[in-house]
């Protein structure tokens, strides 16, 4: 073997019997402590996130010496992962233009609609909820939860919605500019109850802020202090939150703090029935 690899005797035998330099000594101490980082932070940090943990906790590292460590050790953002797939299997339309154009505030019910998704974390794996929210009352008015985001996810919710609401033609469906929102499924779902899309400007996420706004609120009072168990308890607790407390119970400032169903039921008294033909509120 020596020979073959034009090296001497004595210099194998006194690499074989030599005992592991410093450097691989806290090479591999560095690697534990890369492994329980990235496991305390539920396997989405990068390596310069990872690096500065790191460096927050006292273990001092160059932030190179992390990214080879985190490859020798197949170590990977679970979040660069899961977003790879996304736009390569969507077939997608131009974008629509905005014809909401920030004015959050409408008149009547199913005069606009906004609708947007979001990824949940659980101990079984990620979550993505899609909602379908009427801007007149800020009520969610259609959802729907699934382990992928595919064009399906926001169509279950916008059906879901369209069922419940029965809205006339011409309804405004604003979104950004997501490729399952572009997909040629979602537009022909559009297209086969007359409704018109609307799209905010690319990476601008002020243009669609009312649904922001809802998955911060859920998010901060539900997700952000619990690591569901099992999809189905985050299910649970997400249906709960929308149809129970959300719509139902959640005073909110910009209805002069009332809940989306009282808001809606006032609308309802005050309006004459034929001019309200078509509304139907739940």
């Amino acid at each position: 073997m020596c020979r073959v690899l034009q090296i001497s005797c004595s210099g194998y035998y006194g690499a074989r019997n030599r005992p592991p330099s410093l450097r691989s000594t806290t090479d591999l101490a560095l690697r534990a402590e890369i492994k329980r980082v990235h496991a305390e932070h539920r396997f989405v940090a990068g390596s310069v996130k990872t690096w500065r943990l790191l460096q927050s906790q006292g273990i001092v590292c160059g932030k190179h010496r992390v990214a080879r460590l985190r490859k020798l050790d197949g170590i990977e953002s679970i979040r660069r992962q899961r977003f790879r797939v996304m736009q390569t299997h969507q077939h997608i339309e131009p974008a629509a233009p905005d014809l909401v154009q920030r004015k959050f505030t409408v008149a009547a019910p199913n005069t606009t609609w906004v609708s947007d998704i979001t990824s949940i974390r659980t101990r079984e794996g990620w979550l993505h909820l899609a909602i379908v929210l009427d801007l007149f009352a800020r009520r969610v008015v259609g959802w729907a939860i699934d382990t992928s985001q595919s064009a399906a996810l926001p169509i279950a919710a916008l059906r879901m919605a369209i069922a419940q609401r029965q809205p006339a033609t011409k309804l405004i469906c604003h979104t950004d500019q997501g490729s399952v929102y572009g997909s040629v499924a979602y537009r022909a779902v559009l297209q086969e109850h007359q409704l018109i899309p609307s799209m905010s400007r690319r990476g601008n996420c002020h243009d669609n802020a009312v649904a922001e706004s809802f998955f911060s609120q859920l998010k901060n009072e539900i997700t952000h202090h619990t690591i569901y168990a099992t999809r189905e308890q985050a299910k649970a607790a997400i249906a709960d939150y929308i149809e129970v407390y959300y719509n139902r119970h959640r005073l909110h400032q910009s209805l002069q703090y009332r809940t989306p169903a009282d808001f809606e039921v006032q609308y309802a008294d005050i309006k004459n029935p034929s001019q309200s033909e078509g509304v139907t509120l739940h």
